[in-house]
Formats: C-alpha cells, structure tokens, sequence
C-alpha cells in the first residue's frame, strides 16, 4: 500500500505540480511513453490536461507486457478521455535482449524509443517523453540510459516528484490507480543469464494471473529454470504459508512446467534479480 509520511507540504507539493505544467507546455507537441502504470499514467493525464490535442500517449505491446495490464492500461485511457496509441515492438528479435544479461532492460527501452521517434518523425510530433521520477534515480535502471541516448524529455524527474508525491497527486486528481502496486515487464521476472523467450514470459504470466485469482495483491513470479520463486508481500505471506494455500501453489505452477516450486521467505521487494548482479556486471551495463 501506498503511504505519504515523507509528502512536503501541500502547497510545495502544488509547487512542483505548477513546475510540472509549465514543464510540459514548453515541449510543444509531444509522445507520452505510457504503460499503465502510476507515474506514466499520471503524466500522460497531466500532458492532457496541459496540452490538449498536442500530446499523445503511446503503449507498446509486446510479449513482456501482461495482457492484464494492457488491457487495464488501454482502459484507464479511455477513462480519462487519454489518446492513445497501441504501437507494437520487436524486442524478442533483438539478440542483445534476448540473451538477459544486465544491458537487456536499455535494448528493451531503446527497442520503444527507436520506434516512438520513427512515430513521433512521421505524426510531426516534436518530442517524446516518460515517466521517470526522483526516487528511479537510486535504483539499477539501465532503461534511462537508453532515453537519454534518444532525447527522451522526464518532466516528472524535472519538476522535483517522487514517487509517494505522484501518487499523491494522482489521489487527489480522482484516478483510480493511484495505489496501483508496481509493476515491471515481464522480463524482468527471469533470472539474469536465461534467455528471455515467449514461453517464458507465458509461464510467468500465467502464473501471475492465477496469484491474482487467488486474491494476492502485490507479488512477483520469479523464473529460475526449473525453480519458481514467489515472492509476495510479507503482510500478505500468512496467507501463503496455509498448508492449502501451498497445495495450490504446487498444482498451479507445476502444471506451468517448473518442477520445483519455493516460497520466498523475504516476500516482495521490487527488483530483486538485481542483487545477483556483480558490480563489474553493472558497469558493462550499456553496450
């Protein structure tokens, strides 16, 4: 759940709000990348409220993104009268992203980049923009190397938010996912070093699914081979440790082809695979 202990004041909260408006009427006519979730839904709301008809939102389908969450993406949208685009991308055909080392996440992101200013050059749009914001810069995120390489605009991160403060705002603006948990692609639920492959991203999906089916709110699938690691939010791990509950889990997952299927007992956090990379690996990040 989301929580606001470290929210500033309202009013400097209304501050970087207004820097974020002036922000994105400087861009001229601009590509949101959105993808559903809370800072990139926030922002693609913002623009259309600033900007009118001069922006775009732009959703990239593709094998790593849920079906669950596209659909909820495209929905949203549609909710807050967002244009929007569904554009598809071709990063399993890159063998740079397949092969999962630490760079996958930058050719995953310079895969949609590429292809929003292929888009962006062809619609005479003049910029592109994310959604990364204050609190993304403490973490392992080689994807913002691949937006910086093409230009892409970060009026979040410009006008000083962080994630509780989005959220916040997002509240406060009536939009429903504002406690929305996050949410990486699918890919990032593989292990470093296993190929990245649609069966994979299937296992996992569908694994994912039948979590929420069971009534888990925040939660990852980890794919390790043959080993499945769940990881779900430790106020929510009592549920998990029933007998039955772990019944479940072993008919579900072993129908899913892995034949170990393990518990975490840490439970979530976001970005976990990333501890198994060594700093060498870290700063070979980018091709």
């Amino acid at each position: 759940m989301a929580s606001f202990e470290n929210l500033p004041a309202p009013q400097d909260l209304a501050a970087k709000h207004e820097r974020l408006a002036t922000r994105l009427r400087s861009l001229g006519r601009t590509l949101v990348a959105y993808s559903g979730g809370v800072d990139s839904a926030f922002l693609a709301d913002a623009a259309r409220q600033v900007m009118g008809d001069n922006m775009l939102a732009v959703i990239a389908d593709s094998p790593s993104l849920a079906r669950f969450q596209l659909q909820d993406a495209i929905a949203f949208a549609q909710e807050r009268q967002i244009p929007l685009e569904v554009v598809a991308t071709q990063e399993l055909e890159r063998v740079e992203y397949v092969r999962n080392d630490a760079s996958r996440c930058f050719h995953c992101k310079d895969e949609l980049f590429t292809l929003m200013e292929e888009f962006r050059r062809r619609r005479g749009f003049e910029c592109i923009a994310y959604g990364v914001n204050v609190d993304d810069q403490g973490d392992f995120r080689p994807g913002q190397q691949a937006a910086m390489r093409h230009n892409v605009a970060a009026p979040l991160l410009e006008a000083g938010l962080g994630k509780e403060e989005i959220r916040e705002l997002a509240r406060l603006a009536g939009m429903r996912l504002w406690d929305k948990p996050a949410s990486a692609c699918l890919s990032s639920r593989i292990e470093y070093g296993r190929p990245v492959t649609r069966e994979a991203l299937a296992a996992v999906e569908q694994g994912e699914e039948a979590l929420r089916a069971l009534g888990f709110r925040q939660f990852r699938v980890r794919h390790h081979g043959q080993i499945v690691r769940l990881e779900i939010a430790r106020e929510e791990l009592p549920r998990a440790f029933d007998p039955k509950m772990a019944a479940e889990f072993t008919r579900v997952f072993k129908a899913l082809g892995f034949t170990y299927v393990t518990l975490d007992l840490e439970g979530f956090r976001s970005g976990s695979m990333n501890a198994l990379l060594s700093l060498e690996q870290v700063k070979r990040q980018i091709p």
